[in-house]
């Protein structure tokens, strides 16, 4: 590969990307999710590779972060997304501009009379459970789903702009008051030694959720810059399938973060939103969507004979690094260094068809940032950032540099943990933002 090392950190060098601070920004703050990147990285890239006004484009786009910022530039947001919920979410915020504050605020009037009337006069829901969804312990007691159901009576009889943002509110927060929580991964409260949620004050955080929505409606009304542009659009599949939706050469700027290779599973630890928001009824729904993802997971790999990387990956060290893990702890059976390896090849595989397909919608010129953390499996770092930069070197991009703006990221289990790893040997992990241009 062309580019050795990395840019300094001069005015050409990204903030750290972290997703944390978009916690406290308007319309950023409606979801919190496990990764992604922050508002102010997005907002930089855009005022620095987006010149008038254009198309930007996220192939992964979570739950909207390029997207709304982009938006709010003036430019055409254009996003896929595979998970359900996470397009929902995308596009109810980009949906924003078109929603009345007054509605929202009157309609946190009417839910407070609603709820404080039905709970009073014990009014039994239409609402049901979701059917299918199963968990290990009850995902909410009894008197909270009492309030949970009668809030999804009251979230049905609103008019669609009204209902999605309530719909959202309730997703942003339904774990809070659940018996479950993110630690980080989805999992009971009681096995890190938390109690159970016996009753919560579910009315009463809804109407405070939507009421700071409806104040950052207007925010985003507001801040939103005017211009005649396409409203942004979410496209609820995978990018690798649908982006000849997009013109050939049509797009002026991609900022995007694939998932990274650690195993995360996205779509399982969204399984109560999706479920309780009617976007899945069986576990054949998340086969479907473990299918689509990015790469595939280990579980699924590691019965496999042999993934080999695509012919079209010529670069030796990709190659020789997948053999190395291959060649890690085979007493292990399964838990041993093969099926990492085959987790690896299918993923650096995707790595090509994202280069593919990024060739195709952007103009010749145009900027592609990927957002990319490397990963340790078995005790052999593996730098993705280089290994992606070398397969879009040799498939139409010109490589611009590496940034690493994060030297340190948190992460350990994927070095630590005893099916994952063996020794990191020093190694740590860090996100990197790999620039490239199209040839």
């Amino acid at each position: 590969m062309s580019v050795q090392g990395t840019l300094e950190f001069n005015e050409r060098s990204f903030r750290d990307p972290a997703f944390t601070s978009n916690r406290d920004a308007p319309v950023h703050r409606w979801v919190p999710w496990i990764a992604g990147y922050s508002k102010h990285f997005v907002a930089d890239a855009i005022a620095r590779y987006a010149n008038g006004h254009g198309i930007v484009l996220d192939p992964f786009a979570g739950v909207g972060t390029t997207l709304v910022e982009a938006d709010l530039a003036g430019h055409e947001a254009v996003g896929f997304e595979i998970n359900p919920y996470a397009a929902f979410a995308s596009q109810t915020k980009l949906n924003a501009h078109r929603v009345s504050p007054e509605r929202l605020r009157r309609a946190v009037q009417e839910f407070s009379v609603f709820m404080g009337s039905a709970l009073s006069e014990g009014t039994a829901p239409r609402t049901r459970p979701p059917q299918g969804f199963r968990t290990r312990s009850p995902f909410y007691s009894p008197k909270v789903q009492h309030k949970v159901l009668l809030a999804l009576d009251f979230i049905s009889e609103q008019d669609r702009p009204v209902a999605d943002v309530y719909r959202l509110a309730f997703a942003a927060s339904m774990v809070d008051f659940s018996n479950y929580s993110y630690e980080p991964s989805l999992g009971r409260k009681v096995t890190v030694g938390r109690p159970e949620v016996e009753d919560f004050p579910v009315s009463e955080v809804l109407a405070k959720k939507v009421t700071l929505m409806a104040n950052d409606v207007a925010w985003y009304r507001h801040a939103r810059v005017p211009g005649r542009r396409r409203d942004g659009r979410v496209f609820e599949q995978s990018f690798f399938d649908g982006y000849q939706q997009i013109e050939e050469q049509s797009v002026d700027l991609l900022i995007t973060s694939p998932p990274y290779l650690n195993n995360y599973h996205y779509n399982r630890n969204t399984r109560p939103h999706l479920y309780w928001l009617g976007y899945c009824s069986s576990p054949q729904d998340f086969k479907r969507l473990e299918k689509m993802n990015f790469g595939t997971y280990w579980q699924n790999a590691r019965d496999q004979a042999h993934i080999d990387l695509d012919p079209l990956i010529e670069d030796p060290e990709i190659r020789q690094t997948l053999d190395l893990v291959r060649q890690k702890n085979p007493e292990k059976g399964i838990y041993g260094g093969s099926g990492w390896a085959n987790y690896a090849a299918r993923y650096f595989n995707d790595c090509l068809r994202f280069v593919n397909g990024a060739r195709w919608c952007l103009r010749s010129g145009a900027t592609a940032l990927v957002v990319i953390g490397n990963s340790i499996l078995q005790g052999v770092p593996i730098p993705t950032d280089r290994f992606l930069a070398s397969i879009a070197e040799t498939s139409g991009f010109r490589i611009v540099a590496i940034h690493i703006p994060r030297e340190t990221r948190v992460g350990n289990s994927i070095i630590d943990s005893s099916v994952r790893a063996g020794s990191s040997n020093g190694h740590g992990l860090y996100e990197a933002v790999v620039e490239m241009r199209r040839l």
